[in-house]
């Protein structure tokens, strides 16, 4: 059997409840203090009330005379009934000094004692009370009448019933009351609005489930690898997890958060996708040690709350397309190198079979000494292998290509120069991506070429390649190496990747890339990467090695 459990109040339902019992008591007890102080209000009210009626009367010439006759009830008890109607009190009684009454509302009490005190107005002063008389309980003055020698004649008590004070109170109670109903109906109206906006905000959870929200956000916050940055609507960081922090290369979390993106630092393609209002799918973007892939997307909700940005790390990645994308075209250079060699194989087979086996020699040796003395000579002048491997790879694709791909003279680069600090992942990132722009932009020339020089000067090592192309428009000098750049149209991959790669690495390591006019007219690009480890290379620059120094002019035209 399936046990109900109630689920607990939601925080809006709590709130609701504690504000109207806030307010119920509130206006409870300000009736309360108002009642209260209503009612002492309204007896002090009557005393000086019953005071300033006993006083009239007693200070009355027409009383004093009536006391003097025979007979004072015959004039007083009318004169007295007159004024407790005009005056709004509910009884006069005007007594001899013996407090034998005179007048009295009800005409059976006359010639009866006073119930009350009347010692003190003997004495000649005026004081008032509260007294419980033939009239029930009422609150009275009692005052002296005195002739022209100040002799007490007579004496006066005015007064009025505590029951009809207590009338006057609860009318203004009752007028109270009303107004407090309508400040509670008011009170709750506004908390119930707010109420069911915060329930709305809250989705109706209650604080627990909002605090056990919180707990599972924090964790998978900084539990996710990728970077994720969230930007409120006027584009300041409103959260950033440790991935974005260590992606991005920004400071601590505290220091980040508040501040516009435009003051982080970052590249300025990167800044102005973050601050695109427009969602952006899988963009490339690069800092400077990393190749991000940014998405972003605009907070919901009938206005601009804010964007949702990723940052995804393939610099990895991408370094493995590019070496990818070598081997790929390795592969297409050997299979066509293949298919050479058949058809090089058959015309010797042929040459045998009709007799003719010197010429057969001849041919195959012609050919083995020809790819001998390529490798030869990219051996010779770049013995490190690796980079050796690249260039003989890439002379066999630009070959493919139409394009002749040359290693200079000048070139001169030992195995074993290069210190770790230069991996040989950024070295083949830094000249694959300048042969194959070079390749590309000298495809189609009418002497397609590219030169390919590398060699160490003064504690650097220098990369240049040039082209037979069109040459830099001076006007894109610097956007050529901004990522997405290019002057060519966008092939299956994309274009303007491969300079702003090379620049990162460039810079990664606190080179130089510089681009330049080459002697044919193209461009020339060069990058200085420092040599600061290992012997040799200090050796070399000791010795003043500046074989193959290009002095570097202004750009002039050119393609990318």
């Amino acid at each position: 059997m399936r046990v109900h459990v109630p689920r607990p109040r939601s925080l809006a339902g709590q709130l609701f409840a504690m504000q109207a019992v806030l307010i119920a008591v509130v206006v409870a007890g300000y009736a309360l203090f108002t009642y209260v102080s209503d009612r002492s209000q309204a007896e002090d009210a009557a005393r000086r009330q019953a005071l300033a009626v006993a006083r009239s009367v007693a200070d009355s010439p027409s009383v004093r005379e009536a006391i003097g006759t025979s007979d004072p009830s015959a004039e007083l008890q009318p004169y007295a009934l007159r004024v407790m109607r005009d005056t709004d009190v509910d009884f006069i009684t005007i007594m001899n000094p013996q407090g034998i009454r005179w007048t009295h509302p009800r005409p059976a009490e006359i010639g009866q004692r006073f119930r009350g005190h009347i010692a003190p107005a003997l004495e000649g002063r005026y004081f008032t009370e509260t007294y419980t008389g033939t009239l029930g309980p009422s609150v009275r003055a009692v005052t002296p009448v005195q002739d022209d020698d100040k002799r007490v004649i007579g004496l006066v008590s005015a007064g009025i019933r505590v029951e009809e004070i207590t009338k006057r109170v609860q009318a203004q109670l009752t007028a109270l009351l009303a107004v407090a109903a309508g400040a509670l109906a008011l009170g709750a109206v506004g908390t119930y609005v707010v109420n069911a906006r915060l329930r709305r905000h809250t989705h109706g959870m209650n604080a627990a489930e909002l605090s056990r929200m919180h707990d599972y956000h924090q964790a998978a916050l900084h539990a996710v690898r990728e970077g994720l940055l969230m930007l409120d609507g006027q584009y300041r960081v409103a959260l950033i997890n440790d991935g974005g922090r260590e992606l991005l290369g920004v400071a601590s979390e505290e220091d980040v958060i508040g501040r516009s993106v435009a003051e982080l630092g970052l590249p300025a393609p990167l800044t102005g996708a973050l601050l695109s209002s427009e969602p952006r799918v899988d963009e490339v973007h690069l800092t400077a040690d990393r190749v991000l892939v940014v998405n972003t997307s605009p907070v919901s909700g009938g206005e601009r709350r804010g964007t949702v940005v990723t940052l995804r790390d393939v610099t990895e990645l991408q370094s493995l397309m590019g070496e990818l994308d070598s081997e790929r075209g390795f592969t297409q250079a050997l299979r066509s190198q293949a298919h050479e060699a058949a058809n090089r194989l058959h015309t010797v087979v042929s040459l045998i079979e009709l007799d003719r086996a010197q010429e057969a020699v001849d041919f195959a040796t012609a050919e083995l000494e020809l790819a001998q003395a390529l490798t030869d000579q990219v051996v010779a002048a770049v013995s490190e292998p690796v980079l050796a491997a690249l260039l003989l790879g890439k002379t066999a694709q630009a070959n493919e290509r139409g394009v002749e791909l040359v290693v200079s003279e000048d070139s001169r680069l030992d195995d074993g120069l290069l210190p770790p600090s230069l991996p040989a992942r950024d070295l083949v990132t830094i000249l694959g991506n300048l042969i194959d722009n070079a390749v590309d932009a000298a495809q189609g020339s009418v002497r397609a070429r590219v030169t390919v020089t590398a060699y160490t000067e003064k504690g650097e090592l220098v990369l240049r390649v040039s082209d037979t192309g069109a040459g830099v428009d001076p006007a894109h000098a610097e956007a050529v190496f901004q990522r997405g750049f290019s002057t060519k149209p966008a092939g299956p991959g994309g274009r303007g990747l491969g300079l702003a790669l090379v620049r990162q690495a460039a810079t990664r390591h606190e080179g130089t890339l510089a681009v330049a006019v080459a002697d044919g007219g193209g461009a020339e690009f060069e990058v200085r990467l420092p040599l600061r480890d290992g012997t040799k290379q200090s050796a070399y620059a000791a010795a003043g090695d500046d074989v193959g120094a290009v002095s570097r002019s202004t750009v002039s035209g050119g393609d990318v």
